[in-house]
């Protein structure tokens, strides 16, 4: 998971990503042309995306598509964000069931 935090704490990744997001399955040139970096440059920030799991390849002949793996951010939603809201959303609920007047659904 450390290596996923590392990929997204770079603006640069997170706009390849959103790219991505934008429209799956993009080559090294048709990603390049929507970032202002250099090929190279774009190639190391693909790689430490794929390192993390964020980016999968699928080769397609000699053309090398890459493809979000949205799996690495769902754990990290479940982990990190899901368990501060799950307490948040049930306070919520119960505030809305006294404040309607049934205390006795604890649904």
């Amino acid at each position: 998971m450390d290596k996923v935090f590392k990929a997204l704490a770079d603006p640069g990744r997170r706009r390849l990503l959103d790219q991505l997001h934008q429209d799956n399955g993009q080559t090294l040139t048709a990603l390049c042309g929507h970032m202002d970096m250099t090929r190279q440059a774009v190639t190391q920030h693909l790689q430490q995306l794929e390192a993390a799991n964020l980016v999968a390849i699928v080769w397609q002949g000699r053309e090398k598509l890459h493809y979000l793996n949205p799996v690495p951010l769902h754990e990290i939603s479940q982990r990190w964000i899901g368990k501060f809201e799950r307490n948040r959303l049930g306070v919520l609920h119960d505030l809305k069931k006294k404040l309607e007047g049934d205390e006795n659904d604890k649904t």
